[in-house]
């Protein structure tokens, strides 16, 4: 399917909404009051090293997204950059959409010089660990997450 990777822009704002809503009942969390707020504003603060990138069809729908930061990695002594968010459209997915959001980040990542690009994605998703597992095998670390 040809698509085109492009920036967010403020347009955008409904159906990125629609699009994250389903990416968190996807993974069986919610967003809390005020989250959607929170992330746009990351996005679009030129002082915040966080970025969206959205997929649109040749219509011009989005179809997917991706967000992605810079996070520093203590034991290189450099920046890499980390995938924190990939949705594709259920009913698309498989047509390379994903592929494209993540070989945009990739390109980002190489043009700032930056020595990789890291994400996570849980055990059971299968789907997308087909697609994952193209780019490099799985590491075997384990995440823990503490809530305070």
């Amino acid at each position: 399917m040809a698509m085109h990777i492009r920036p967010l822009e403020d347009k955008d704002r409904p159906k990125w909404e629609q699009m994250f809503q389903a990416y968190a009942e996807f993974y069986k969390t919610s967003i809390p009051e005020g989250g959607f707020d929170h992330v746009w504003e990351w996005i679009f603060d030129p002082g915040n090293d966080f970025w969206c990138d959205v997929a649109e069809n040749p219509s011009g729908e989005l179809i997917g997204f991706t967000q992605y930061q810079l996070m520093h990695r203590s034991l290189g002594g450099n920046m890499v950059c980390y995938l924190s968010d990939l949705y594709v459209d259920p009913d698309i997915r498989g047509s390379g959409a994903g592929r494209a959001l993540i070989d945009n980040v990739l390109k980002f990542a190489k043009q700032r010089g930056l020595p990789g690009v890291r994400w996570l994605t849980q055990e059971f998703n299968y789907p997308a660990r087909k697609l994952y597992d193209t780019y490099t095998p799985k590491t075997d670390f384990i995440l823990y997450n503490v809530p305070v």
